[in-house]
């Protein structure tokens, strides 16, 4: 797991989004796949404004797993992006990036922890590090933009220089509270 830096300050004038779309550009993805979710909203609309960079909006999250299967064996990098609600959803299709050993970044917003309004959220956070790291894949967590930056940059290097499976955590802190 990855920590903030101890006596570290969050920078809130870090437009954390567009910096992970410039790390992530120069990391050469060329698929971005989705489940609409408000704390990646404005990296969503960054990709797919990018006439470079094939936008999916998925029905469901496993459906991302496969799609990034295909765009490896296709020569392309992709990314996808879910909410941590959405992770069990696809654990047993996990089990592709595990056993086929192709890079897998994924960036997952994290629901159930601070200010949580929804109590049907919590249990599924409980369960997200533990639940990705069973099925393999690295767990790396972010709290603060100046962190999730770095992270970001880091997990991309290494799902796609070395085949790894990743997922970045960005804690709700991060993302902010939800207000219906």
């Amino acid at each position: 797991m990855h920590s903030p830096k101890p006596n570290s300050k969050p920078n809130p004038d870090i437009d954390w989004p567009s910096e992970l779309y410039r790390i992530l550009k120069a990391a050469d993805v060329k698929q971005m796949s989705y489940v609409p979710d408000a704390g990646h909203s404005q990296l969503i609309r960054l990709f797919s404004a990018d006439a470079d960079v094939n936008t999916n909006v998925l029905t469901t999250e496993e459906e991302g797993i496969a799609i990034a299967a295909g765009a490896w064996l296709g020569g392309q990098r992709s990314l996808l992006l879910m909410q941590s609600s959405g992770v069990g959803n696809c654990i047993n299709m996990l089990s592709l990036s595990a056993i086929g050993r192709f890079p897998l970044l994924m960036l997952v917003t994290m629901r159930g922890e601070w200010a949580e309004f929804n109590p049907w959220q919590v249990p599924m956070s409980r369960a997200t590090q533990p639940s990705l790291e069973a099925i393999g894949l690295k767990v790396m967590r972010a709290e603060t933009a100046d962190d999730l930056v770095e992270t970001v940059e880091s997990a991309a290097a290494l799902a796609y220089e070395s085949d790894q499976q990743i997922a970045v955590l960005i804690g709700q802190r991060l993302i902010g509270m939800k207000k219906w």
